[in-house]
């Protein structure tokens, strides 16, 4: 019993530190799981990414919470808002941290997301979200 523990944890400390490789690989995009998160509305999976603790602007309201309660003001926001399509329209990078624009068309209507990720602890998580009304410049 004590040789398959080993071996289960030594299969784990591998996989932990490829996933590391990955996301450090110059070639992974952290947005690609994000986006899809977003754009079918899971509030559960989306939160994954979320740090302990982020800053996260819907519509006008803005907080400062934990994971857990960003995770239900997103789900609250999906719930209002069915989404229907997300798509990353701008991407940037420096350093560890990532920023990505993108259009969420939610509910009828239109949105402008922006995303701030950070690499920490082994894996990108997310340090802001915003999610704001598309307003028209004419």
């Amino acid at each position: 019993m004590r040789k398959v523990t080993v071996i289960l944890l030594t299969l784990l400390l591998a996989l932990v530190q490829d996933r590391q490789v990955l996301a450090q690989d110059e070639g992974y995009d952290v947005f690609v799981p994000i986006s899809k998160y977003i754009g079918k509305g899971d509030a559960t999976r989306l939160s994954a990414w979320f740090a302990d603790n982020l800053e996260i602007t819907v519509i006008s309201s803005t907080n400062n919470c934990s994971k857990n309660q960003a995770r239900q003001i997103t789900k609250t926001f999906f719930d209002n808002y069915t989404p229907r399509s997300f798509a990353i329209t701008h991407k940037a990078s420096r350093a560890n941290m990532k920023y990505a624009l993108g259009a969420l068309n939610a509910g009828g209507e239109v949105f402008m997301v922006t995303l701030f990720v950070n690499y920490k602890d082994g894996g990108y998580q997310i340090q802001q979200l915003k999610i704001e009304r598309q307003t028209s410049v004419y």
